[in-house]
């Protein structure tokens, strides 16, 4: 146990979190037992090591970090280890590599009903259940999603301010003053180029090549966020590999389900689990009609997040493409995203309608229920708004 604690003080000593997280503030810290979910390389670590920081005195033995990792946990259970804990005062348990651990959800509820004034927030991947299909966990844990940097949090870390998230109707409603509130600070044009292009990731603050990072952090989420967590046979990862990098290669876009089966050599069912299992890793969204999901077939595949387009096509992504998956991951961080309703791109909680437009020239009738998403503008007027204000959603 003195090990553990050992290292705890040291990793809450070192963590370095330049921003905060707007998650941080939107837990409800009063329920027992939190889940926190988030596609690898986000900041599941340094997130839970900063809760530890600004809510325990350095040397509180009533709080500690772990993580699954250690060998400890090959010969010893969570709940042999929680009860010693709790029985020496420890009541907030901190939970890093969840998905390492063999029987973590069976051992989560024990500890849960057994330890009744035990805390756990652990971390999770994506793709795992915690309350669809987990009938240990459904009626107990709370579950959040930490994504990535938005546009606001990484301009807030490079340009030294300080600015809020808005809500869509907050943007929608009063996005010229907000913008030009913004813009008397920085010119957010400036920096939003780099953020599509490397922003998301929080390791783009380490002295190491981003993009190769990311190769990286692409091929851990397919060897263990979908073949370890998902149980499937190792001898079937170049298939997933394949397939992922043929929907790179043309994201957003339509599938041709029938053509990627023959281009992979499996059943055409097999390609939509594969594609399923890829959006629940947060490295695809996809796009239904209003009222359709899986099974069905998805009315486009885009990347879930623009850095990893200029991991596949450097230097060849384009930009409209760009913008566009920008903006569906910005809103689908708060909305249900669906396909747009007449030559719109987007259909947002099945009400509002937006179109993105490369520029503020282009002609286009102003139309009740559809908000245009302008590029290459600073501020905008009526129902054109700037790209860029859709990255401060969160």
């Amino acid at each position: 146990m003195e090990a553990f604690y050992r290292t705890h003080q040291y990793l809450v000593e070192h963590v370095k979190s330049p921003v905060r997280r707007l998650l941080m503030d939107e837990i409800d810290w009063t329920k027992r037992l939190i889940g926190i979910k988030g596609s690898r390389g986000v900041g599941k670590t340094t997130f839970l090591l900063q809760y530890a920081k600004d809510h325990f005195a350095p040397g509180d033995r009533s709080c500690l970090y772990i993580n699954f990792n250690n060998f400890y946990f090959s010969v010893h259970t969570l709940s042999e280890f929680a009860g010693e804990f709790y029985r020496n005062g420890g009541r907030t348990l901190l939970l890093d590599q969840t998905f390492k651990y063999e029987n973590w959800s069976k051992e989560l509820r024990y500890c849960y009903d057994n330890f009744p004034e035990l805390q756990i927030i652990f971390s999770g991947s994506p793709v795992m259940r915690l309350v669809e299909d987990n009938t240990d966990l459904q009626d107990v844990v709370v579950s959040y999603n930490l994504r990535g940097f938005s546009f606001r949090e990484y301009l807030n870390l490079k340009s030294n301010n300080s600015f809020p998230a808005y809500t869509l109707q907050q943007i929608v409603d009063n996005h010229q003053q907000i913008a030009a509130d913004i813009c008397k600070s920085v010119n957010p044009l400036d920096y939003f180029t780099d953020y599509l292009h490397h922003g998301f990731y929080p390791f783009f603050l380490e002295s190491s090549n981003y993009s190769e990072n990311l190769l990286k952090t692409i091929n851990m989420m397919l060897e263990v966020d979908i073949l370890l967590i998902k149980q499937i046979d190792l001898k079937y990862l170049s298939k997933i590999r394949k397939l992922l990098y043929l929907i790179m290669q043309c994201a957003p876009c339509s599938l041709n389900v029938s053509q990627l089966s023959v281009d992979i050599e499996t059943s055409r069912s097999t390609v939509m689990n594969y594609i399923k299992y890829l959006q629940d890793a947060r490295l695809l969204n996809l796009l239904y009609y209003a009222g359709d999901k899986y099974p069905k077939k998805p009315r486009a595949a885009f990347m879930q997040n623009t850095n990893l387009m200029h991991v596949v096509t450097p230097n060849n992504v384009d930009e409209e493409c760009e913008r566009k998956t920008f903006l569906y991951n910005s809103l689908h961080a708060r909305h249900k995203i669906n396909l747009g309703k007449n030559h719109t791109d987007f259909l947002i909680d099945e009400t509002l309608n937006l179109k993105y437009l490369i520029n503020d020239k282009t002609n286009h009738k102003s139309t009740p229920f559809v908000i245009f998403g302008v590029d290459n503008i600073q501020t905008g007027n009526k129902n054109n708004i700037p790209v860029w204000l859709f990255g401060f959603l969160y």
